[in-house]
């Protein structure tokens, strides 16, 4: 599978060990819709229609059969319209090959293999996986995995002239083992490199797609991420009207029907709390949040819902933000930093 990514890449991560906060379609800069307002949904059901689907419902479906033959089957029905796979969804596990530690997309890489790579990814991961839910969900033993070197965050694409800060602290690390941070580099490329598929076209660019939100899942511990794209659109006084403070500044990203598209949901293999097997395996998807479906009507906070944000903190705990950012000056280079 070619890249059409003809740009060169490279990770770091900015860590906030008091807490992770949301760098969702509202900038943290002045807006004049709350952030933690959580408004109700615009229709309710009653008792004798189907119940509303819940994030756990979401999670539940891309879990294993049991999981996934637990939710609601009209709620199932309707929150499998909505999903978006990157990579073929799968609930038994392949069989793993000898993997480096760094991963690329090159031109030699085949589709089925990079599809393995979502599935059963490398031992790093699958050991930060297992890590995830050994520890009882803990956020402190992810941390324990980042090099304590701290990295300052640069300017990025004129984010300083702008007075834009897009991390939540001004400094960012990586996690020790460098084969965990070449993976999540392949994320994001694998994301953009794979989303017109399903009608999602991103740039890797402070305004589009750069950042993400690791998180472990309620109840099950699981290891996932949840991306945002369209992070800053230009505002426009017919169809986005909403001032998004300093990092809007100068935005080419349209506000059209892409929207719907910009929540992508990975989830690393699910191991048992049990035993040494693996429950479930990796997932790559789009969560479509078109008007007329169900994340849109049960799960995006009406408050954003001309945004189509789902936040990752309903999704589990929250323990870093990944973000993939241009530091480079004619060259773009980028760089992955965890805040």
């Amino acid at each position: 599978m070619s890249s059409s990514l003809p740009l060169k890449f490279a990770f770091l991560f900015s860590l906030s060990l008091a807490g992770v906060a949301s760098s969702a379609i509202i900038a943290a800069t002045p807006s004049p819709l709350p952030r933690k307002l959580r408004a109700q949904s615009a229709y309710s059901f009653s008792l004798s229609t189907k119940p509303k689907a819940t994030i756990s419902d979401l999670l539940s479906l891309l879990g294993p059969p049991q999981q996934a033959a637990s939710v609601d089957s009209r709620v199932a029905l309707e929150l499998q319209s909505c999903f978006k796979f990157l990579v073929p969804h799968n609930q038994t596990l392949p069989t793993r090959r000898s993997l480096n530690s760094k991963i690329c997309l090159t031109s030699s890489r085949s589709g089925k293999k990079i599809d393995e790579l979502i599935l059963s990814p490398p031992d790093p991961v699958l050991e930060l996986a297992r890590l995830a839910v050994d520890s009882g969900g803990d956020p402190g033993a992810i941390h324990r995995a980042l090099d304590p070197t701290i990295i300052p965050v640069p300017d990025v694409e004129g984010c300083k002239e702008d007075r834009c800060e897009l991390t939540i602290t001004p400094y960012g690390r990586r996690f020790i083992d460098e084969g965990l941070n070449s993976y999540l580099e392949f994320l994001f490329q694998i994301i953009v490199e794979r989303g017109p598929s399903v009608g999602l076209n991103v740039a890797l660019s402070r305004y589009d797609f750069f950042h993400g939100h690791l998180f472990l899942a309620k109840e099950s511990g699981r290891l996932g991420i949840l991306f945002h794209a369209k992070e800053y659109p230009a505002c426009d006084k017919n169809v986005f009207p909403y001032n998004m403070g300093y990092c809007q500044v100068g935005s080419n990203v349209r506000y059209d029907n892409s929207m719907n598209l910009r929540n992508i949901l990975w989830l690393a293999p699910l191991p048992s709390s049990s035993t040494k097997a693996w429950l479930a395996p990796g997932v790559l998807v789009v969560l479509d949040a078109r008007p007329d479906g169900i994340i849109y009507q049960d799960l995006v906070p009406e408050y954003v819902n001309f945004a189509r944000t789902l936040y990752e903190e309903d999704f589990g705990e929250v323990v870093v933000d990944v973000n993939y950012l241009n530091v480079g000056t004619e060259v773009p280079k980028f760089q992955i930093f965890i805040c």
